[in-house]
């Protein structure tokens, strides 16, 4: 495709002035093209590599179901029920992935739901409301944060489309 001269010369004089007019425009339309690729590309990874660190550190609190004094079966069962949520988080990051808008929403929604009955279990548990709502933002505010990124970056593919 040929460039799009903006200016054209008018003399021979001219004609080295427009040409480096022309050139500057078009190296700055290049490098505001290729810094929205890059910002896109970086709103199109960063959703996903933090939904996956987030849903490990959710999982993590599965290891609790092995304890002594269990059979190994009751172990496992156990630890396959307290996965439940990993289940659910993921089957979000898999809608995520291929329809974020939806999976952001989702991702946002699960974040969001389960924070008035975790906060309540902790209040109940110690009897503090500071930290139930710590509990609440370092468990669920991730979740939200994601499905935000995951809309965000929706948004900007469909405007750069």
């Amino acid at each position: 495709m040929m460039p799009q001269n903006y200016f054209s010369p008018t003399s021979p004089v001219d004609s080295r002035f427009c040409n480096l007019l022309n050139s500057k425009i078009t190296d700055s339309g290049t490098k505001n093209l290729n810094e929205m690729r890059n910002l896109i590309d970086w709103f199109h990874w960063i959703p996903r590599v933090l939904c996956i660190l987030a849903i490990l550190f959710i999982s993590m609190f599965a290891l609790d179901a092995f304890a002594p004094g269990l059979t190994v079966w009751e172990q496992i069962r156990d630890f396959l029920i307290h996965l439940i949520p990993t289940y659910l988080l993921l089957i979000a990051l898999l809608v995520a992935w291929k329809w974020e808008k939806i999976g952001g929403v989702m991702l946002m929604t699960i974040g969001l739901g389960f924070s008035p009955s975790i906060f309540l279990m902790n209040w109940h548990r110690t009897g503090s409301v500071w930290v139930g709502i710590a509990i609440i933002l370092i468990i669920n505010l991730p979740f939200v944060l994601v499905g935000a990124l995951f809309v965000i970056s929706n948004h900007l593919k469909k405007k750069n489309s």
